[in-house]
């Protein structure tokens, strides 16, 4: 039992640990490509944040948030404002994992028009929770940001990238390889009790 527990948990340390290399191996090749100089640059890691938050649920929202802590560490980035940075980046994968996993009455796929729909409404509404979350700390913290800009740029990142590469890969991901969530939808969870 103990061999069991012990296996069970090297196994998540092991996912963990993946994810937050992934994150960086995506993340830091474009710090580089900076638009506000130590605050905001182009991000396509954002694909990985609804893949995160739907397919490894709370330890990847974990893992995206200290992906991000890391990279700001690495590249000199480290201000204040990561406060609100590691805040965001966690509730930014959190929202797809609440919606898909706790709100929506549907198992998730992308293959149904009606849930993509669904998905890129939430990827719009958390594109702008994140700036959201993010801006206000950053433009009270270092008045000279150009707020606007900063805004602009969290937002398209936090939109574009999980729009135009996050969607395929997500169904790359589900179809083609056959990830599933490591949540069972709540409609789900009561057929498969009622069945055992």
């Amino acid at each position: 039992m103990a061999e069991k527990k012990n296996r069970s948990f090297l196994r998540k340390a092991a996912i963990f640990t993946a994810l937050i290399a992934v994150y960086l191996i995506v993340a830091i090749p474009f710090k580089v490509m900076e638009v506000i100089p130590g605050f905001t640059d182009i991000r396509p890691v954002s694909m990985l944040m609804p893949v995160y938050g739907i397919f490894f649920g709370i330890p990847g929202c974990i893992a995206y948030a200290i992906g991000n802590l890391i990279t700001d560490i690495i590249s000199d980035s480290l201000r204040w404002s990561c406060i609100a940075g590691f805040a965001a980046n966690f509730a930014g994968p959190f929202c797809y994992w609440l919606f898909w996993a706790r709100l929506s009455k549907q198992s998730f796929t992308l293959r149904n028009h009606k849930n993509l729909l669904k998905h890129i409404l939430l990827i719009l509404v958390d594109a702008l929770l994140v700036a959201g979350m993010i801006t206000p700390f950053v433009v009270l913290s270092y008045p000279d940001v150009d707020a606007k800009l900063f805004f602009v740029m969290v937002l398209i990142n936090s939109t574009a990238f999980p729009i135009l590469i996050g969607i395929p890969l997500i169904i790359l991901l589900q179809d083609e390889l056959g990830l599933k969530p490591i949540y069972l939808p709540r409609k789900d969870k009561q057929i498969t009790r009622h069945k055992t």
